[in-house]
């Protein structure tokens, strides 16, 4: 028996290894952006469901901001936003979840207006049609709560909502003119599309009237950029699940314990009895 309980204790590495090895399956990425017009900065937190410290904080995010694409282990998240400047520990204004798979990138946005501000979960695309690019509209623009978005000669999206997303479109590649009409106004952009790549355009209040923006969401191969637009990430190091090590070892040891205890009184029992 002690010898049994001997190899159990040997075999918690092994089981420790194949718990961990199990529980990170991989790789996904993961960007943050503010695209409520109204909505003053913030500060977002991401948070692996079983830590409760941040893994990444971005600090006073502004509209328009999108950050860089972030990896992160394979798993379940949360994302909080928090008026900026407000402590870490206070309650958010907003949160969702979203599970990252391994591969797959996503972009979370404060998407809406202050009044019915929520946070969009996007799924972004890494891959594209043989020689050609892909291209989606993100519309952020309040002041034009409706527009009409063309890359060139082929139209991306026609009445596109406030705080709605098109469809991903193949497009042929090169250095093209993005043209936003809405209500008379009208605003024009240069975009170059190399085949490979995946962009979100995204359409935005400016100080003189609407503004586009050009997100590079993957650079080919099926692998998102390095880079990204405006602001990085800061805070913590990443966290992944608590291992459970200490756990089976005391477990295990506690088993080692009751056992020996068990056959020392078996022991005495036998001696008492003259046997």
């Amino acid at each position: 028996m002690l010898l049994a309980a001997s190899a159990l204790l040997l075999g918690i590495p092994a089981a420790a290894t194949a718990y961990a090895s199990s529980a990170t399956t991989g790789t996904g990425w993961i960007r943050l952006a503010h695209l409520s017009p109204n909505t003053p900065a913030v500060d977002v937190y991401l948070y692996s469901f079983d830590n409760s410290t941040a893994m990444i904080v971005l600090h006073h995010v502004a509209y328009g901001t999108v950050s860089p694409y972030e990896s992160v282990p394979a798993g379940d998240y949360s994302v909080a936003m928090r008026a900026a400047g407000a402590s870490a520990a206070s309650q958010p204004v907003l949160s969702t979840s979203v599970t990252i798979a391994a591969g797959h990138a996503y972009t979370v946005a404060g998407m809406g207006p202050e009044s019915g501000l929520r946070l969009q979960v996007l799924d972004d695309q890494l891959t594209t049609p043989s020689g050609q690019a892909l291209v989606r509209v993100i519309q952020a623009s309040l002041k034009q709560q409706v527009v009409n978005v063309s890359l060139g000669s082929t139209t991306l999206a026609s009445g596109l909502k406030f705080a709605t997303v098109s469809s991903y479109q193949a497009v042929s590649p090169g250095t093209k003119t993005v043209t936003v009409s809405a209500s008379g106004t009208t605003a024009t952009s240069s975009v170059t599309l190399a085949a490979g790549t995946v962009h979100t355009l995204v359409v935005l209040d400016g100080a003189s009237g609407l503004e586009v923006i050009s997100l590079e969401d993957a650079s080919g191969s099926g692998q998102p950029p390095l880079g990204g637009v405006s602001t990085g990430f800061g805070g913590t190091a990443a966290h992944g699940p608590g291992s459970p090590v200490p756990w089976l070892v005391a477990i295990g040891a506690g088993g080692l314990l009751a056992l020996t205890g068990g056959l020392r009184l078996r022991r005495g029992r036998q001696l008492s009895a003259g046997i």
